[in-house]
């Protein structure tokens, strides 16, 4: 059974510079997709993107909660997930754009960024397609005795997938340092969970032995505190965990999604950014324990601003790979 988290006990754990550095990096990821949505719209970015605006708490309060040297996996709407580990914008725009500047030199687009570098082994367009990959991970870090921890990120729609399930096994039978964190965002694609997902989801990671937290996904304080305690635990040799994060996008599942009505309603959705939203829910709690007042956070707004209007520019005016690149850095298995 889940536990609940109070997320006010780890509140003295934490210095104000981390909430206030929470703050910006959500207001990063946030401004980051609206540009995302606006280079689409004029026809400057080619093919699709999964925006994850209304989410950013849940990929915020988890990577913050990670060494540098900890690995995530990351899904089709993987942005946040990236940003929030570390990657710099003018490298994530580059790679959207196309252009050899970006993490995978234009080749991967939106779906298929990686940062080695900041531990990010990859997000993957196949839905549930990395859990794998950062059961691996954490299998070669308790193989080699490195203390890391991997975090495999899924949306709710890969509960129908096997392989996860597998994973999930194997990591409860050889205890290994891994989270699977499920955002439930409420809906596949264009149908809600509830039609297609039976049964209670956390209990599908409990039943392997899982440890299991489910947790408010839009207050990036319980969403923090929860994976904290799952990190501590993966990395004493505890074994795997699973956490479910309850959270919202707010746009389509792509960037072509606008009309909406037939699987969603515009109040359901206007009524999550008014009463649910994650940057609002931190500012209020900021403001109200004066740890920032409104102009402190106009200010951090401000640079964010300018910080992704520089990344956009730079993503731009970068050059494309050369044509005799087409066959390197690309690979196929059978």
């Amino acid at each position: 059974m889940a536990t609940a988290v109070d997320p006010s006990q780890l509140d003295s754990q934490t210095g104000n510079e981390r909430w206030l550095r929470m703050y910006r990096r959500m207001f990063t990821i946030r401004t980051f997709e609206e540009q995302v949505n606006d280079l689409y719209t004029r026809a400057l970015m080619p093919g699709l993107a999964h925006l994850y605006i209304g989410e950013e708490a849940v990929a915020v309060g988890i990577c913050e909660a990670l060494a540098p040297d900890d690995y995530i996996t990351s899904t089709h709407r993987g942005h946040g997930h990236c940003l929030a580990k570390g990657a710099a914008p003018d490298r994530m725009f580059a790679e959207l754009l196309g252009k050899e500047a970006g993490y995978c030199k234009g080749k991967g687009g939106s779906m298929h960024i990686a940062d080695p570098a900041t531990g990010n082994l990859g997000a993957n367009a196949i839905v549930g397609g990395s859990a794998g990959i950062a059961t691996g991970a954490a299998f070669t870090a308790k193989r080699l005795k490195t203390g890391q921890v991997s975090v495999c990120f899924f949306g709710e729609g890969a509960l129908g997938q096997g392989s996860l399930y597998e994973v999930m096994n194997m990591a409860s039978l050889w205890k290994l340092p891994v989270i699977y964190v499920c955002e439930n965002n409420l809906y596949n694609e264009y149908t809600h969970y509830s039609e297609v997902t039976a049964g209670d989801i956390l209990a599908r990671g409990t039943a392997f032995g899982l440890a299991g937290e489910s947790v408010d996904g839009q207050d990036v304080r319980a969403v923090h505190a929860a994976a904290r305690k799952l990190v501590a635990r993966a990395r004493a040799g505890e074994g795997p965990a699973m956490l479910l994060a309850n959270t919202y996008r707010y746009y389509g599942h792509h960037v072509g999604d606008v009309s909406r009505d037939y699987y969603r309603s515009k109040q359901e959705e206007q009524q999550w950014k008014a009463e649910r939203d994650p940057i609002q829910i931190l500012s209020d709690w900021l403001c109200g324990q004066k740890i920032a007042d409104r102009a402190r956070l106009d200010e951090i707004q401000a640079e964010v601003k300018a910080q992704i209007d520089q990344a956009v520019e730079f993503a731009t005016r970068s050059r494309y790979p050369n044509v005799d690149q087409v066959e390197q850095d690309v690979y196929a298995g059978e």
